[in-house]
Protein backbone atom coordinates (compact mmCIF):
# COMPACT_ATOMS: atom_id res chain seq x y z
CA UNK A 1 0.00 0.00 0.00
CA UNK A 2 1.41 3.37 -0.99
CA UNK A 3 2.34 5.56 1.95
CA UNK A 4 2.25 9.35 2.31
CA UNK A 5 6.04 9.23 2.07
CA UNK A 6 5.76 7.63 -1.38
CA UNK A 7 3.76 10.62 -2.61
CA UNK A 8 6.25 13.05 -1.08
CA UNK A 9 9.17 11.16 -2.62
CA UNK A 10 7.66 11.10 -6.11
CA UNK A 11 7.02 14.83 -6.05
CA UNK A 12 10.48 15.62 -4.68
CA UNK A 13 12.30 13.43 -7.20
CA UNK A 14 10.38 14.77 -10.19
CA UNK A 15 11.00 18.35 -9.05
CA UNK A 16 14.71 17.78 -8.38
CA UNK A 17 15.24 15.99 -11.69
CA UNK A 18 13.56 18.93 -13.40
CA UNK A 19 15.86 21.39 -11.67
CA UNK A 20 18.84 19.32 -12.80
CA UNK A 21 17.56 19.39 -16.37
CA UNK A 22 17.18 23.15 -16.30
CA UNK A 23 20.78 23.48 -15.13
CA UNK A 24 21.96 21.12 -17.88
CA UNK A 25 20.04 23.01 -20.55
CA UNK A 26 21.30 26.41 -19.42
CA UNK A 27 24.90 25.19 -19.30
CA UNK A 28 24.83 23.53 -22.71
CA UNK A 29 23.06 26.45 -24.35
CA UNK A 30 25.76 28.77 -22.99
CA UNK A 31 28.33 26.45 -24.58
CA UNK A 32 26.49 26.55 -27.95
CA UNK A 33 25.92 22.80 -27.78
CA UNK A 34 23.97 21.02 -30.51
CA UNK A 35 20.36 20.00 -29.88
CA UNK A 36 21.37 16.35 -29.95
CA UNK A 37 23.81 16.98 -27.10
CA UNK A 38 21.03 18.57 -25.04
CA UNK A 39 18.79 15.57 -25.60
CA UNK A 40 21.43 12.96 -24.82
CA UNK A 41 22.89 14.63 -21.76
CA UNK A 42 19.50 15.55 -20.36
CA UNK A 43 18.24 11.98 -20.68
CA UNK A 44 21.40 10.47 -19.26
CA UNK A 45 21.82 12.74 -16.25
CA UNK A 46 18.15 12.78 -15.22
CA UNK A 47 17.98 8.99 -15.55
CA UNK A 48 21.10 8.54 -13.41
CA UNK A 49 19.75 10.88 -10.74
CA UNK A 50 16.37 9.16 -10.51
CA UNK A 51 17.80 5.63 -10.53
CA UNK A 52 20.35 6.45 -7.83
CA UNK A 53 17.72 8.20 -5.71
CA UNK A 54 15.24 5.34 -5.94
CA UNK A 55 17.97 2.81 -5.18
CA UNK A 56 18.77 4.77 -2.02
CA UNK A 57 15.20 5.52 -0.95
CA UNK A 58 13.28 2.46 -2.14
CA UNK A 59 15.85 -0.29 -2.55
CA UNK A 60 13.23 -3.03 -2.29
CA UNK A 61 11.16 -1.76 -5.21
CA UNK A 62 11.63 -2.47 -8.91
CA UNK A 63 12.07 0.30 -11.46
CA UNK A 64 11.12 0.65 -15.14
CA UNK A 65 12.69 3.62 -16.89
CA UNK A 66 12.59 4.72 -20.51
CA UNK A 67 16.33 5.28 -20.41
CA UNK A 68 17.11 1.98 -18.74
CA UNK A 69 17.63 -1.40 -20.30
CA UNK A 70 14.13 -2.64 -19.44
CA UNK A 71 12.42 -2.15 -22.78
CA UNK A 72 11.13 -5.71 -22.87
CA UNK A 73 10.93 -8.47 -20.31
CA UNK A 74 12.75 -7.32 -17.19
CA UNK A 75 13.29 -10.11 -14.63
CA UNK A 76 13.88 -7.60 -11.82
CA UNK A 77 10.27 -6.41 -12.08
CA UNK A 78 8.59 -9.64 -13.16
CA UNK A 79 5.97 -10.34 -10.53
CA UNK A 80 6.97 -7.33 -8.42
CA UNK A 81 4.09 -5.74 -6.54
CA UNK A 82 5.68 -2.29 -6.30
CA UNK A 83 7.28 -0.89 -9.46
CA UNK A 84 8.37 2.69 -10.05
CA UNK A 85 7.83 3.75 -13.65
CA UNK A 86 9.79 6.82 -14.68
CA UNK A 87 10.45 8.96 -17.72
CA UNK A 88 13.49 11.09 -16.87
CA UNK A 89 12.83 13.47 -19.76
CA UNK A 90 9.51 13.37 -21.55
CA UNK A 91 9.70 15.56 -24.62
CA UNK A 92 13.38 15.53 -25.52
CA UNK A 93 12.71 17.48 -28.70
CA UNK A 94 11.03 20.31 -26.83
CA UNK A 95 13.74 20.25 -24.16
CA UNK A 96 16.36 20.76 -26.87
CA UNK A 97 14.51 23.79 -28.28
CA UNK A 98 14.77 26.46 -25.57
CA UNK A 99 12.83 28.37 -24.45
CA UNK A 100 10.07 25.79 -25.04
CA UNK A 101 8.30 24.77 -21.83
CA UNK A 102 6.24 21.77 -22.99
CA UNK A 103 8.47 18.97 -21.64
CA UNK A 104 8.26 17.06 -18.37
CA UNK A 105 9.66 14.60 -15.86
CA UNK A 106 7.51 11.61 -14.83
CA UNK A 107 7.80 9.64 -11.60
CA UNK A 108 5.12 7.07 -10.73
CA UNK A 109 4.61 4.08 -8.48
CA UNK A 110 2.43 1.16 -9.53
CA UNK A 111 1.13 -1.49 -7.17
CA UNK A 112 -0.22 -4.73 -8.60
CA UNK A 113 -0.25 -3.02 -12.00
CA UNK A 114 -2.23 0.05 -10.98
CA UNK A 115 -0.79 3.57 -10.69
CA UNK A 116 -1.16 4.69 -7.07
CA UNK A 117 1.41 7.48 -6.88
CA UNK A 118 2.48 9.96 -9.52
CA UNK A 119 4.26 13.25 -10.07
CA UNK A 120 4.76 15.21 -13.26
CA UNK A 121 7.19 18.10 -13.16
CA UNK A 122 6.96 20.88 -15.74
CA UNK A 123 10.37 22.33 -14.88
CA UNK A 124 10.40 25.25 -17.30
CA UNK A 125 7.13 26.43 -15.76
CA UNK A 126 8.29 25.85 -12.19
CA UNK A 127 5.35 23.51 -11.56
CA UNK A 128 5.07 19.95 -10.27
CA UNK A 129 1.67 18.27 -10.13
CA UNK A 130 1.48 15.23 -7.88
CA UNK A 131 -0.98 12.81 -6.35
CA UNK A 132 -0.03 13.83 -2.82
CA UNK A 133 -0.45 17.57 -3.37
CA UNK A 134 -3.55 19.55 -2.56
CA UNK A 135 -5.56 20.50 -5.62
CA UNK A 136 -4.83 24.06 -6.63
CA UNK A 137 -7.96 26.10 -7.05
CA UNK A 138 -11.11 24.55 -5.65
CA UNK A 139 -13.50 26.56 -7.81
CA UNK A 140 -15.07 24.64 -10.72
CA UNK A 141 -13.28 25.18 -14.02
CA UNK A 142 -15.66 27.10 -16.32
CA UNK A 143 -16.77 25.37 -19.47
CA UNK A 144 -14.89 27.00 -22.39
CA UNK A 145 -16.69 28.37 -25.47
CA UNK A 146 -15.25 25.50 -27.53
CA UNK A 147 -13.91 22.11 -26.51
CA UNK A 148 -10.11 22.15 -26.51
CA UNK A 149 -8.43 18.96 -27.73
CA UNK A 150 -4.70 18.91 -27.07
CA UNK A 151 -2.61 17.23 -29.77
CA UNK A 152 0.94 16.78 -30.95
CA UNK A 153 2.30 19.77 -32.81
CA UNK A 154 3.70 17.49 -35.52
CA UNK A 155 1.44 14.41 -35.81
CA UNK A 156 -2.08 14.76 -34.39
CA UNK A 157 -3.80 11.34 -34.37
CA UNK A 158 -6.88 10.74 -36.46
CA UNK A 159 -8.85 9.85 -33.32
CA UNK A 160 -8.18 13.25 -31.76
CA UNK A 161 -9.20 14.98 -34.97
CA UNK A 162 -12.41 12.92 -35.02
CA UNK A 163 -13.24 13.95 -31.44
CA UNK A 164 -12.62 17.61 -32.21
CA UNK A 165 -14.80 17.47 -35.30
CA UNK A 166 -17.64 15.52 -33.69
CA UNK A 167 -17.78 17.69 -30.58
CA UNK A 168 -17.12 21.05 -32.20
CA UNK A 169 -13.69 21.36 -30.64
CA UNK A 170 -10.54 23.24 -31.46
CA UNK A 171 -7.02 21.83 -31.52
CA UNK A 172 -4.33 22.95 -29.06
CA UNK A 173 -0.83 21.95 -30.16
CA UNK A 174 1.69 20.91 -27.53
CA UNK A 175 4.81 18.80 -27.12
CA UNK A 176 5.32 16.01 -24.62
CA UNK A 177 2.71 13.55 -23.39
CA UNK A 178 3.14 14.78 -19.84
CA UNK A 179 2.65 18.39 -20.87
CA UNK A 180 -0.51 17.47 -22.79
CA UNK A 181 -2.05 15.51 -19.92
CA UNK A 182 -1.17 18.23 -17.43
CA UNK A 183 -2.80 20.81 -19.70
CA UNK A 184 -6.07 18.97 -19.03
CA UNK A 185 -5.30 18.77 -15.30
CA UNK A 186 -4.55 22.51 -15.20
CA UNK A 187 -7.69 23.43 -17.13
CA UNK A 188 -5.82 24.59 -20.24
CA UNK A 189 -7.38 21.82 -22.35
CA UNK A 190 -10.38 19.54 -22.02
CA UNK A 191 -9.45 16.34 -23.86
CA UNK A 192 -6.23 14.50 -24.61
CA UNK A 193 -6.59 11.56 -26.99
CA UNK A 194 -3.53 9.65 -28.11
CA UNK A 195 -3.03 6.72 -30.44
CA UNK A 196 -0.21 5.32 -32.49
CA UNK A 197 2.29 4.39 -29.86
CA UNK A 198 3.34 5.14 -26.32
CA UNK A 199 5.02 3.13 -23.60
CA UNK A 200 4.12 2.80 -19.94
CA UNK A 201 6.62 5.49 -18.91
CA UNK A 202 4.98 7.98 -21.28
CA UNK A 203 1.68 8.04 -19.44
CA UNK A 204 1.85 6.28 -16.06
CA UNK A 205 2.62 9.34 -13.93
CA UNK A 206 0.32 11.64 -15.95
CA UNK A 207 -2.54 9.14 -15.59
CA UNK A 208 -1.98 8.85 -11.84
CA UNK A 209 -2.06 12.63 -11.42
CA UNK A 210 -5.08 13.09 -13.70
CA UNK A 211 -7.08 10.37 -11.95
CA UNK A 212 -6.28 11.90 -8.56
CA UNK A 213 -7.88 15.14 -9.80
CA UNK A 214 -11.12 13.38 -10.77
CA UNK A 215 -10.46 13.29 -14.51
CA UNK A 216 -11.39 10.35 -16.73
CA UNK A 217 -8.47 8.13 -17.79
CA UNK A 218 -8.70 5.02 -19.97
CA UNK A 219 -7.68 3.30 -23.18
CA UNK A 220 -9.45 4.42 -26.36
CA UNK A 221 -12.00 1.63 -25.93
CA UNK A 222 -12.76 2.73 -22.36
CA UNK A 223 -10.86 -0.11 -20.69
CA UNK A 224 -8.58 0.64 -17.72
CA UNK A 225 -4.93 1.55 -18.10
CA UNK A 226 -2.76 -1.04 -16.36
CA UNK A 227 1.00 -1.20 -15.96
CA UNK A 228 4.09 -3.33 -15.33
CA UNK A 229 3.44 -5.67 -18.22
CA UNK A 230 6.28 -7.74 -19.65
CA UNK A 231 5.95 -5.68 -22.83
CA UNK A 232 5.63 -2.03 -21.73
CA UNK A 233 4.08 -0.91 -25.03
CA UNK A 234 0.88 1.00 -24.24
CA UNK A 235 -0.18 2.67 -27.45
CA UNK A 236 -3.28 4.69 -26.64
CA UNK A 237 -5.09 6.62 -23.94
CA UNK A 238 -7.78 9.17 -23.15
CA UNK A 239 -7.52 11.85 -20.47
CA UNK A 240 -10.48 14.20 -20.30
CA UNK A 241 -12.90 16.06 -18.08
CA UNK A 242 -15.16 13.49 -16.44
CA UNK A 243 -18.35 14.97 -17.85
CA UNK A 244 -17.01 14.62 -21.40
CA UNK A 245 -15.98 10.97 -21.12
CA UNK A 246 -19.17 9.43 -22.50
CA UNK A 247 -19.23 11.69 -25.54
CA UNK A 248 -15.53 11.24 -26.23
CA UNK A 249 -15.65 7.45 -25.92
CA UNK A 250 -18.81 7.26 -28.05
CA UNK A 251 -17.01 9.17 -30.79
CA UNK A 252 -13.99 6.90 -30.55
CA UNK A 253 -16.16 3.80 -30.83
CA UNK A 254 -17.86 5.06 -33.97
CA UNK A 255 -16.80 4.57 -37.60
CA UNK A 256 -14.44 7.59 -37.66
CA UNK A 257 -12.89 6.82 -34.28
CA UNK A 258 -12.32 3.11 -34.74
Amino acid sequence: MATPDDHVLAEALATQAGELLLEVRDRLVSEDAEAEDLRKQGDRLAHAFLMESLAAERSGDAVLSEEGAAHGVHPARSGAQRVWIIDPLDGTREFSEPPRTDWAVHVALTEAGLPTVGAVALPALGVTLATGSSVEGTDPVPVPPALRVVVSRTRPPAEALAVAEALGGVLVEMGSAGAKAMAVVRGEADVYVHSGGQFEWDNCAPVAVAASRGLHTSRLDGSPLTYNHADPYLPDLVVCRAELADAVLATLSGPTGS
